[in-house]
């Protein structure tokens, strides 16, 4: 019951909605059984024609359902909070290769390899979301948020790869777990559809069970309208002492210019008062400086400075608040100086026209990035989590090395499976 006192009434009411389905479930554990056979004890097993629906509370998604080598979707309705989340993966009869996303294409598991009747557990802790606060106010979310993964009412897992296989699924509430909220633009959104790609919907990929990621991010945001939208009310009113804010703004703020904004100014008093407001919940903020845009200068071919006094702005509040600070801004600079002025678009949405469905027009964005882009800032963050000696450095992967910007992974052999859903409008910001 602890998770359904933070809906509102409206949420509460259309959960009861649930309560069949609720009650053939044990302590809200949802157990999920796939492929041939009996199902093991407690598991309800899934057929190829269950498709998802609110009064059924699970199945498959999107259009999607299990078929050779091809990605599909499947949904759970579950209520807002965090969740262990164990997949068997593997198939009786041939060798799977299954990459696994979830909600808003956050990246879980990377092509996890299984020979024929083989199978492997991987476990993670996922975060779920709703636009209710308690109170009976709620996030007012953007036109495009209305149909976005991350505000409905179910836990969608894409699982993608040349050959993808799940035997089991096991979900069960985590409310101790570490929340990880992030707060920021578009640069760390969970983008919805490819090309397009953040950082924040990347680091999911490199935690063990026990931390969560809770991306509150949104295209085109400022600190002040993060706030101006509840996202900040929102985030409070289900922190606890011991989560985590990373807080990245500065793109969209540097084009606010009213007699009271600027890097010294607004942007300098709203970035304390997320500090202020995170450690009063007993919260540990974390500021990350810009992203840098792709500009190369003509001359020298390096990496110019577009974010004016934005970067060093946040560096000085950091440093003030004695806040642990992550300076993305310098980690991005030499990652692209590193990568070359040609090179360092195969980061970013740099595609001739029809290389996705629907896209008629070159794409040619310096600020917003691919998956490969925005796998390599995630990585970023995580050499900052280490440099900053943070309490969630234990929970990093043992596979996850040290990283150097300066020597990024190789564009051209790096890879993850596209999702399947694509959009060539460009997100709000720049």
């Amino acid at each position: 019951m602890t998770q359904l006192k933070r809906l509102s009434l409206t949420s509460a009411v259309w959960l009861i909605g649930l309560s069949l389905y609720a009650q053939q479930q044990t302590e809200n554990n949802y157990r999920f059984s796939f492929g041939p056979g009996k199902p093991a004890a407690g598991y309800r097993k899934v057929a190829d024609t269950d498709i998802y629906s609110e009064e059924k509370g699970y199945g498959y998604d999107l259009g999607t359902t299990p078929a050779p080598r091809k990605p599909f979707y499947f949904s759970v309705t579950v209520p807002e909070g965090n969740y262990n989340v164990t997949l068997t993966l593997g198939s009786t009869t041939d060798s799977a290769f299954t990459t696994v996303k979830a909600e808003s294409r956050r990246l879980l598991l990377e092509n996890v390899v299984t020979r024929p009747n083989g199978f492997t557990a991987k476990s993670f802790t996922l975060n779920v979301r709703r636009p209710e606060i308690a109170g009976g106010t709620r996030v007012s979310l953007k036109t495009r948020e209305l149909t976005k993964l991350d505000w409905d009412r179910k836990l969608t897992f894409e699982f993608n790869g040349p050959a993808p296989a799940v035997r089991a699924i096991t979900i069960t509430p985590n409310p101790t777990a570490v929340t990880v909220f992030l707060a920021g633009n578009s640069t760390v959104v969970d983008q919805d559809e490819e090309p397009w790609a953040s950082w924040g919907q990347m680091i999911p990929r490199f935690f063990k069970p026990g931390v969560a990621i809770a991306n509150h991010a949104e295209s085109g945001l400022t600190l002040g309208s993060f706030l101006g939208s509840k996202r900040l009310e929102k985030v409070l009113s289900v922190m606890k002492k011991g989560d985590y804010l990373f807080i990245e703004f500065g793109h969209n703020d540097q084009k606010d210019k009213g007699v009271n904004d600027g890097a010294f100014k607004s942007y300098t008093e709203r970035l304390k008062l997320f500090i202020r407001e995170t450690k009063a919940k007993g919260g540990i903020p974390v500021v990350v400086t810009s992203t840098s845009r792709r500009r190369f200068d003509s001359s020298t071919r390096k990496t110019i400075n577009t974010l004016g006094d934005f970067p060093e702005a946040a560096r000085r509040v950091a440093m003030e608040e004695k806040v642990a600070l992550i300076d993305l801004n310098v980690m991005t600079t030499a990652l692209y100086d590193a990568l070359g002025v040609e090179p360092s678009k195969k980061a970013f949405v740099h595609y001739p026209a029809n290389t996705w469905p629907g896209q008629d027009k070159v794409l040619e964005d310096n600020t917003h990035f691919n998956a490969y882009g925005a796998y390599e800032l995630a990585k970023c963050i995580v050499e900052g989590i280490k440099q900053n000696k943070l309490g969630i450095s234990k929970y990093l992967l043992n596979d996850t090395p040290a990283f150097n910007p300066a020597k990024p992974d190789s564009a051209d052999t790096w890879y993850l499976p596209a999702s399947p859903r694509s959009n060539a409008i460009k997100p709000d910001g720049n």
